[in-house]
């Protein structure tokens, strides 16, 4: 359900370099073509995955970045750019290595390209440096993004002295599943604590919660210790659902939620009482049709009763996994939701908690990788998905000038689910746009 929005450019940035090594010979390059030009001309079919990747990359490249990873990276780049049509321009000095400007549908990638000296002249290293966008706009992502099927919003703000200015924006006050989007406003919460003096983030707890889909705790032992920021940067980089609940219960549900209404939502009872991610994965499972439609229907007062007297069967050996296999469970009536302005209003407080702890840990995933995130001094990132909802949300602080912007968006389908690339690709646009 709450799964981590991955990004989709990732390490595929770093450059792999081949030790030299003596060679027997080196095939012959005929005077008007050189062993980068021909590897350029393969560049297209390599983005696009018709080209082997053994084939193309050194056994160096592939050790330190392996196939998958560079597929993902790959994919991320044609989601937000579209397919690749054309070389545009080769630079070198030797041959060998060099700049190209690779042109995909939407947009111009500087790409750095080194072919190393073996016989069989594969490349040693690539690097993509940075992505110009050909004559977008945020009317035109906009029109992209109200086209995806189901219901969709967005807002590109920036965040002052004067509270929120958008720049752009669709739906922004409308309420949309989140997902693990929430945990912003549990950050919040224990940010809050810490300032208080009531912890510490080196305090030392145990790891008391455990949930279904958790990244970085799934089979750990009962009780491990841990400190609050270990269990804050695992709930915001990769989601990790065991450390949420560990937190919920730590921090309390109530003061959690009395920090959301604080925050500015503009209707927190859509998530009083707030759930623990167990609790809403029994919920929505076909081992709780009993009770299901009793909390839908309850106001907050019986759905906190129905929690609380049900705390021994709401728990992760009761999850049916299974129900999770198929189609959006129930996004409409059992989930967590926010606008995008209730988004930009948790960013405000954040930011202004000046915790570097807190901005650190909403950094180590920046969501969409290290050339969208180019052009920002600071980008911290959020993001939720289970089947049927998308949210992704960036605080960043604009390298041109200083300024801090919020883009969030959200993508729900209650009918089917929905792909994690277009979304990826519409928000990178969207900062990009943001940036300028």
């Amino acid at each position: 359900m709450i799964r981590l929005l991955a990004s989709a450019a990732i390490a595929a940035m770093i450059i792999v370099g081949t030790p030299s090594t003596a060679i027997a010979f080196q095939p012959a390059a005929s005077p008007s073509q050189t062993a980068l030009d021909r590897r350029v001309a393969q560049l297209i079919d390599v983005f696009s995955g018709k080209i082997a990747f053994a084939d193309f990359f050194d056994p160096a490249f592939q050790a330190a970045v392996p196939e998958a990873q560079f597929k993902a990276f790959s994919a991320g780049i044609v989601a937000q750019y579209g397919q690749p049509v054309a070389v545009d321009k080769v630079t070198s000095a030797d041959g060998r290595s060099g700049t190209v400007l690779l042109r995909f549908e939407r947009g111009v990638a500087t790409v750095v390209l080194d072919v190393g000296i073996a016989a069989d002249e594969r490349v040693t290293a690539l690097r993509v440096t940075g992505v110009t966008v050909t004559d977008d706009s945020f009317d035109k992502v906009a029109a992209e993004i109200a086209a995806l099927p189901g219901q969709t919003g967005f807002l590109v703000a920036e965040l002052g002295d004067a509270g929120i200015r958008p720049l752009a924006s669709a739906n922004a006050d409308r309420q949309f599943a989140i997902g693990s989007t929430v945990k912003l406003y549990i950050l919040d919460e224990l940010a809050a604590q810490v300032a208080a003096g009531k912890r510490r983030w080196s305090d030392v707890v145990p790891l008391s919660h455990f949930s279904f889909s958790s990244a970085g705790t799934a089979n750990w032992p009962a009780d491990t210790p841990v400190t609050l920021q270990t269990l804050a940067n695992w709930m915001i980089s990769v989601s990790d659902n065991g450390a949420t609940d560990t937190l919920i219960h730590l921090l309390g549900r109530e003061p959690i939620e009395t920090r959301m209404r604080s925050a500015g939502h503009s209707d927190p009872s859509r998530n009083i009482p707030l759930l623990t991610t167990v609790e809403a994965f029994a919920l929505k499972g076909n081992n709780f049709a009993d009770l299901r439609p009793r909390f839908i229907a309850g106001d907050d007062r019986a759905q906190r009763k129905l929690i609380d007297d049900n705390r021994e069967r709401l728990v992760l050996e009761n999850v049916d996994g299974v129900s999770f296999t198929a189609g959006p469970r129930f996004i409409d009536s059992l989930e967590w939701f926010a606008s995008p302005n209730d988004i930009a209003r948790v960013m405000i407080d954040l930011r202004a908690r000046r915790s570097k702890t807190l901005l650190a840990a909403m950094a180590i995933n920046n969501g969409v990788g290290p050339v969208a995130a180019a052009d920002w001094t600071y980008l911290g990132y959020k993001g939720g998905s289970e089947n049927g909802v998308l949210s992704m949300s960036l605080l960043g602080q604009r390298k041109l000038d200083g300024k801090w912007f919020v883009v969030t968006a959200s993508w729900n389908n209650p009918d089917v689910n929905v792909d994690t690339g277009p979304l990826i690709g519409l928000v990178t646009r969207l900062l990009a746009l943001a940036a300028k």
